[in-house]
């Protein structure tokens, strides 16, 4: 982890120091808001009927093993790719760090994976280009969308770690952290909540174990 800047302060009896804010922006879909559990936007936890448990974001648990960060919450249930993309520069505002996550709902929708990297990659790189440190994470298994979705999921993945070796960023083991090792390409039954979206106990391990700040 890079070294978090310290602010010296003067006052009375001498210099204190104290950590410099680090604003990390994380921006995805449904992963990113914490769904079921969670959604950052009240309104669409009334419509979505979606509860407002914060321990339902793995930023929580990222937060509560690094409290020197702040996590800024960027996710909306159901987007693609390219409807995340176009939010980019406002959940970045101020921050200094970028953690990108997405593409789940385009294989939903029966879309191609290769658009879908596409965006993902453009990302990274807009990211790059506003000064941010970046990271880019796996999609999770996907339960109830075993096995016909499998194959473009694990695609997909291998898109994104191949993103993370051309542009030099973390790929944040958000797969191989929910596998169960025993039914190859689902989640663990504790780790979800609902077969699409991690269970509190699912978010946690994500925060705590697959987390790094870029």
């Amino acid at each position: 982890m890079t070294p978090i800047a310290v602010l010296l302060l003067a006052g009375c009896g001498g210099a204190a120091q104290v950590p410099a804010r680090t604003l990390v922006a994380t921006l995805g879909d449904s992963i990113t808001a914490g769904s079921p559990g969670y959604d950052p936007d009240p309104l669409q936890r009334d419509a979505l009927g979606f509860g407002a448990g914060e321990k339902s974001q793995w930023q929580y648990w990222a937060h509560k093993a690094h409290p020197e960060l702040e996590f800024r919450n960027c996710g909306v249930y159901g987007e693609r790719t390219d409807e995340i993309a176009a939010r980019l520069d406002k959940c970045a505002k101020g921050a200094q760090a970028l953690i990108v996550q997405g593409g789940i709902n385009d294989i939903a929708q029966g879309r191609p994976v290769e658009p879908a990297a596409a965006n993902l990659r453009r990302m990274v790189e807009r990211g790059k280009q506003l000064g941010l440190r970046v990271a880019i994470t796996e999609l999770l298994p996907w339960n109830n969308g075993y096995p016909q979705a499998d194959k473009p999921i694990r695609r997909l993945n291998e898109l994104i770690r191949a993103i993370g070796r051309d542009e030099h960023v973390p790929v944040l083991p958000f797969y191989e952290t929910l596998e169960d090792t025993k039914h190859p390409g689902r989640m663990r039954e504790e780790w979800t909540s609902d077969g699409d979206h991690p269970s509190v106990a699912g978010y946690r391990l994500l925060g705590e174990r697959a987390f790094k700040l870029p």
